[in-house]
């Protein structure tokens, strides 16, 4: 967020920096852990901050995903369009975490993994999943219609879109700013601990 700045700094952007810098300083045993696990399952959460840059009106998307229940790929990044709806705005983001679990079960394949249950997607915007699930092409949906085709393709037998309400969606932290105490919870729900933590 505060590269996009680099060119055109001002105090506020030093300021956030130096923020970041702090909690980086003040967590220097924070990290992933990775667990074992006896189920192999592959899930994602997307969601997006629709036009939540206050620049240009982006949106900006995020997803984690998690193997075994170990997160293991993280991204939150702006999108390259103006949406002109949240739902818009979602499946660019849905599509990105698809991509992301198709490209997770190729490299599973590539070590002699089989992969053969259903990936899971969660979202928090119902009005996107029943678009998805939805076979009628809609006038107020053409604007998405790749996206759109793009994922019902995956639906059939591949991946599995389900709703998780706000309070739960993990892809939170990588979108909008969170106040401390939900930011804590979210990152401990990501398996991130502190090494250094009394036990």
């Amino acid at each position: 967020m505060i590269s996009q700045f680099m060119h055109d700094p001002r105090e506020s952007h030093l300021q956030a920096a130096y923020r970041v810098l702090h909690y980086l300083k003040g967590s220097p045993g924070k990290g992933v852990l990775f667990k074992r696990s006896q189920k192999l399952a592959l899930k994602a959460y997307t969601n997006v901050d629709s036009a939540g840059s206050i620049v240009d009106r982006r949106s900006t998307s995020g997803y984690c995903t998690f193997l075994g229940g170990n997160l293991v790929t993280w991204r939150g990044k702006k999108q390259n369009v103006v949406a002109r709806s949240s739902v818009e705005s979602e499946f660019r983001a849905m599509t990105q975490g698809i991509c992301e679990l198709l490209w997770l079960k190729i490299i599973l394949e590539d070590l002699k993994i089989k992969w053969e249950g259903l990936m899971k997607l969660y979202c928090a915007n119902k009005s996107t999943i029943n678009i998805a699930h939805n076979p009628v092409q809609q006038d107020r949906t053409k604007h998405i219609e790749i996206d759109r085709h793009f994922i019902k393709e995956k639906l059939e037998g591949l991946i599995c879109i389900s709703y998780v309400s706000s309070g739960s969606q993990l892809a939170d932290v990588l979108t909008k700013g969170q106040n401390g105490g939900l930011f804590h919870e979210i990152i401990s729900k990501l398996g991130m601990e502190d090494i250094y933590s009394p036990a």
